[in-house]
């Protein structure tokens, strides 16, 4: 029998054609329709047992039940303690109805909110997956395996899904879309998919809002990841419902407000994309007290703006034979038209395989199209149509209430809509809004290779659990493929600069390598920032690659700043520091390092700062440090161990030629620096000398032919045990200029050591790779 299944905390319920399974307490009720009557008038069983379930009532996270007269259950009379119930054949997807909540009720229903595949024996205690306890990451380091070494626990976050084979986004949408539509029919219902199990305590609701398609599956190959940091709620429009989108806008509202009035202190996420996006939107401008979050992918208010209105009389008298429509709707599924071909045309294959894969996806074209047809038949499409037009109008006139923090992600090959002037004049006018571009994607943006939502959202610094953004409880990691597209990108810069690194053992020996760096933190690295930054790419990459160490690295607000297409920085685009935000940034504050201490974080700090590392002509490798302590008593606080570093080589890859002085003489550049100034956080305003200099402009480099960067850590500064000692500013003060002194230290012992590396050259090191491999390690200098 085909099954599907509903779990709560307590409460298990599997249905299938013909019997009902109860599993609660150890204990297994069985109903079959030929033992016990068939359930009612319904034609499906599953159907009959949602409309049982929705006369049931939920309270403090399980489902309490009872017979009505809609659907005449018997008596659960046969309770069956050894029975054994094993969900092979599970569907992909189960339906879920959103239920009033009883006032009071502490937690939300678990019913609703924890749904996975299962097979269980009632001669155990069935209980719901566990969550992951806390939701932090101490030492976070990274092993490819997706756990954490050191004995600390394994985060959820961490667990990697790899990257997905090309064309499966469509694959996983029409499948799981077929199966929804089956047996379709009643009004619009809330669903959970069953690839969403135990995610991070805490974890706000997301309320997916789909498209023209209405399936509800449009984050079909997003749901995995989606489901370790969101309680996911999909809306599934039948096929052949009418219900106008004012309804529509009444029955999110019903729910968002009951979960914003059990979890007042929680957001809600509205996902949606095309008309779902405009449902989001009109919801948050009906709702301007509630806390909520929009992810809009392709927002459909441009609809009056498209050509899609011309479209429709001529749909209208088009015969409901000819098909014409779902090959185009299919085509804009895809940023481009045949792009399922063209990967397999592209294929290095014999000629044989290759036409047999052609063939095979030829097929699987005719299979969507024909789904397609079932899921927006004419008179459904042409429903979709008017009902956009009329979404359209209505959220236009209501952008102005709209408060919500909103991200807008469009598509660069978007068919149908134009979404990339949309998104411009979307951002001007909401009130906190911001953007990202794909280029070479569809309309369907959630369903295109390459497009992880969950990294998108750490990028943009856009999932909170709590009333406002914690950068440290609320980060999440990142997985290792996320880890390793970040490398591969900036692979060049190790692969030119050929980084050596030096660490310092207790014993004093200097060693190649970082098995000198402390495993156990907080441990705070502290050091000299190189031009520009140059040094950050090979420094956290290779603390990942040899240590498993993730190093969260102390930044300016600006990196955070929300993107501004009247800004004068917008040059830069809104995702420029995206990757810096996935790779563990934290705006420099007080409040910040006290969090990241006490989670045993190990912490990257540049006490130059900005001044440092935007330096002026013939300054390089000198330190504009403030010149009263600002990290030692805090350290000191966590015990935290202290490790100097200095780095060079900035002076073998470029010479500034053109500096803050010159840039200032010129009045266009002089404007510019000013307004980026301006535009942005200053710090240390009250600070006196060079360091106070926290002007922003970029200089003017000449390249040089590239030499070698080097990094040498120094001997950990102890501080456990020293609190009291330094509470006290003169000795606090002291051991801050001990720092100081070693990082000057660890640069001049770089400088001279350097002179005697016969691998300084890019030419030799070419050289000897050629001889002995590109993977072979290049020697250097003997430390």
């Amino acid at each position: 029998m085909k099954q599907r299944a509903l779990l709560s905390g307590r409460t298990k319920i599997a249905v299938g054609t013909d019997s009902l399974v109860l599993l609660r307490a150890g204990q297994c009720w069985i109903w079959n329709m030929h033992l016990h009557g068939r359930f009612g008038q319904q034609k499906h069983l599953f159907e009959a047992c949602l409309l049982w379930l929705s006369k049931g009532k939920e309270y403090r996270g399980r489902l309490w039940l009872k017979s009505v007269s809609t659907v005449a259950l018997p008596s659960p009379s046969m309770a069956v303690p050894s029975a054994c119930f094993l969900a092979s054949g599970l569907s992909p997807a189960i339906r879920r109805r959103s239920y009033p909540a009883l006032r009071g009720s502490p937690t939300r229903p678990s019913a609703l909110s924890s749904t996975r595949r299962f097979d269980v024996s009632t001669a155990e205690q069935i209980s719901s997956a566990p969550s992951p306890s806390g939701g932090s990451v101490q030492n976070g380091r990274l092993r490819k395996d997706g756990q954490l070494s050191g004995g600390a626990v394994a985060s959820p976050y961490m667990e990697d899904e790899g990257l997905e084979a090309e064309g499966k986004g469509l694959d996983d949408f029409f499948s799981l879309a077929e199966d929804l539509i089956r047996s379709d029919g009643g009004p619009p219902r809330w669903f959970s998919p069953l690839e969403c199990a135990k995610r991070l305590d805490n974890s706000p609701l997301l309320l997916y809002l789909p498209g023209i398609d209405g399936s509800g599956a449009g984050l079909a190959v997003q749901n995995k990841r989606l489901g370790k940091i969101f309680d996911i709620w999909c809306l599934h429009i039948p096929v052949f419902d009418r219900t106008s989108f004012t309804d529509l806008i009444q029955m999110i509202e019903t729910t968002v407000r009951s979960e914003s009035y059990h979890f007042p202190n929680r957001p809600i996420y509205l996902v949606g994309e095309s008309l779902g996006a405009c449902l989001a939107l009109a919801v948050a401008a009906r709702n301007p007290s509630i806390d909520l979050m929009l992810i809009l992918a392709n927002p459909a208010t441009s609809f009056n703006a498209s050509q899609v209105p011309s479209f429709i009389p001529l749909l209208e008298i088009m015969p409901d034979q000819v098909q014409l429509t779902h090959p185009f709707l299919l085509n804009l599924m895809r940023g481009d038209p045949l792009k399922i071909l063209q990967a397999s045309s592209e294929k290095v294959a014999p000629p044989a395989e290759k036409l047999a894969e052609l063939t095979k996806d030829l097929f699987k074209l005719s299979s969507y199209v024909s789904i397609l047809a079932n899921i927006l038949p004419k008179q459904t499409l042409l429903w979709k149509l008017q009902m956009l037009k009329s979404a359209s109008g209505f959220t236009n006139s209501r952008l102005h209430a709209v408060k919500a923090q909103t991200l807008i992600l469009i598509s660069g090959r978007d068919q149908l809509l134009p979404s990339v002037a949309e998104a411009s004049r979307l951002s001007r006018a909401l009130q906190d809004c911001e953007t990202r571009k794909y280029e070479e994607c569809g309309h369907f943006l959630f369903l295109e290779d390459g497009i992880n939502l969950v990294t998108i959202i750490k990028g943009a610094c856009f999932y909170r659990r709590g009333k406002s953004l914690d950068y440290v409880s609320d980060y999440l990691p990142p997985t290792y493929s996320e880890f390793m597209k970040i490398y591969n990108s900036n692979k060049f810069v190790c692969d030119v600069t050929a980084p050596v690194m030096l660490s310092t053992l207790e014993s004093g020996k200097i060693v190649r390598g970082l098995s000198g760096i402390p495993s156990d933190g907080p441990v705070l690295l502290v050091g000299y920032h190189m031009l520009l930054g140059l040094e950050l790419s090979p420094l956290v990459a290779q603390f990942f690659i040899e240590r498993n160490i993730h190093l969260r690295g102390i930044a300016h607000p600006m990196m955070f700043a929300k993107h501004d297409e009247r800004s004068t920085t917008s040059s830069l685009g809104p995702s420029f520091y995206d990757v810096y935000r996935i790779m563990g940034a934290v705006p420099v504050s007080g409040a910040n390092f006290f969090k990241l201490f006490s989670r045993k974080s190990h912490v990257l700090l540049y006490p130059g700062g900005m001044r440092e590392a935007l330096h002026r002509k013939g300054e390089e490798y000198k330190l504009f440090w403030p010149e009263q302590s600002e990290f030692v008593r805090m350290a000191a606080r966590f015990g935290t161990k202290i490790v100097p570093f200095g780095v060079v080589g900035e002076d073998d890859l470029g010479q500034v030629i053109f500096d803050y002085e010159d840039l200032m003489k010129i009045p266009y550049f002089r404007y510019q620096i000013r307004s980026i100034t301006n535009e942005n956080v200053r710090l240390r305003k009250t600070a006196t000398g060079e360091v106070a200099n926290q002007d922003v402009h970029l200089p003017g480099i000449m390249p040089k032919i590239p030499g070698r960067f080097y990094y040498f850590f120094g001997k950990p500064i102890e501080t456990k045990g020293r609190k009291r000692d330094l509470k006290d500013r003169e000795k606090s003060q002291e051991l801050y200029l001990q720092v100081k002194s070693e990082v000057e230290k660890c640069i001049a012992y770089l400088k001279e050591k350097r002179e005697g590396d016969p691998y300084r050259s890019i030419f030799s090191r070419i050289i000897y790779q050629t001889i002995n491999g590109s993977s072979s390690e290049i020697p250097t200098f003997d430390p």
